[in-house]
């Protein structure tokens, strides 16, 4: 790179571009180059211009703010008065739309008030945030404490009195009703450790096809099953529960057929499984997806939900993702009639943990 002698007796770096009076190679510093204008005039809002706008925004925030609160007690009056225990779908439709209304209010209310809090009446003035390096000495917080005294003082938050405490009333009724729909996680009356630890399998109960919904098909035999086969299992007796979807939802089963001598048994399951059939529970210990995939050649299954896999000829072992336990195991075996059975309950809870989980 060549370099040439400006007026002043500057070197400049030679450039192959130039206007056409300029010599090849001669770097230009053009004389008309663009001026940074700076910002714009400050334009005040309405609300800086005109008290009574300034009075009406105030007004309508906290208007909003207190419409929130409205609304989280509405949805949590909403699921007390339209209750769902009877299962009746009108009363589930009601339920749903109004706790949704009341829910949707607190939300849509709570976020629109805090944008026009900042927007109509928070300090509205440009400003330049030096950087500088980041310290914890004396003077640096005593800045930082000037700078949320002055933030208190351009929001307003300590002299807006109806407009702070209608934002702190929406924030506390705002969880409300999301705890209050954690009292539908489980009957009142009845314990859920319990309920979480036993199914509808006991000793001598078919094992029958799951044909979707509330529906069960025909027991199966030994002989149905083959070697890669896999099939989707409920109870026999399913259909006798008073709450058959969440009595199904617990007792769902995969069955499937393996080569015995591929099965890596302990002592205490040897007879657990019947001539390679074994059966485990299709509720994922991880957070309860179905685990519903079956690989045939690698004898996995997978769950879709967070890529859970357990290793069917190992006792269903956790081999990958997020999963801690092995699926729990269905002892099964044969009537006298060829069908299978369950020779008991599973021995430990399906699903994920909980608090009273023991195992």
């Amino acid at each position: 790179m060549a370099e040439e002698a400006n007026q002043s007796g500057t070197a400049l770096a030679t450039q192959a571009h130039g206007p056409e009076d300029a010599a090849v190679g001669t770097a230009v510093i053009p004389s008309d180059a663009v001026q940074n204008p700076g910002l714009p005039p400050h334009r005040k809002r309405v609300t800086d211009l005109d008290e009574k706008k300034n009075k009406r925004a105030e007004r309508t925030v906290f208007t909003l703010f207190y419409l929130s609160v409205a609304g989280s007690l509405g949805a949590v009056l909403a699921y007390m008065f339209f209750p769902i225990e009877t299962g009746d779908l009108m009363a589930i439709r009601l339920h749903t739309m109004f706790v949704g209304i009341g829910m949707t209010l607190a939300l849509l209310a709570i976020g629109i008030g805090a944008v026009h809090w900042g927007k109509a009446l928070m300090s509205d003035q440009e400003g330049f945030d030096e950087r500088h390096p980041v310290a914890s000495d004396p003077e640096t917080r005593e800045a930082a404490a000037e700078i949320f005294e002055l933030a208190n003082e351009e929001s307003g938050f300590s002299r807006r009195t109806l407009v702070r405490n209608s934002l702190l009333g929406a924030l506390i009724a705002f969880p409300l009703p999301g705890i209050t729909l954690l009292r539908s996680l489980a009957p009142q009356d009845l314990d859920p450790v319990t309920l979480a630890k036993h199914t509808m399998w006991d000793e001598g109960i078919r094992l029958a096809r799951d044909t979707g919904g509330s529906s069960v098909g025909g027991a199966i035999k030994a002989a149905d099953v083959t070697i890669g086969s896999v099939f989707h299992v409920v109870p026999e007796n399913l259909g006798q529960a008073t709450d058959v979807l969440n009595e199904k939802a617990k007792a769902i089963v995969l069955l499937m057929r393996l080569d015995p001598s591929e099965l890596i048994e302990p002592d205490e399951r040897k007879d657990w499984s019947y001539d390679g059939i074994v059966a485990y529970s299709k509720v994922c210990t991880h957070v309860g997806c179905p685990v519903a995939l079956y690989e045939q050649h690698t004898h996995h299954l997978l769950c879709p939900c967070h890529q859970s896999q357990f290793d069917v000829t190992d006792q269903a072992k956790v081999i990958f993702g997020p999963a801690k336990r092995p699926l729990p195991q269905l002892p099964i075996t044969v009537d006298d009639e060829g069908y299978l059975i369950a020779k008991s309950d599973f021995n430990e809870p399906v699903g994920p943990s909980f608090w009273e989980r023991l195992k």
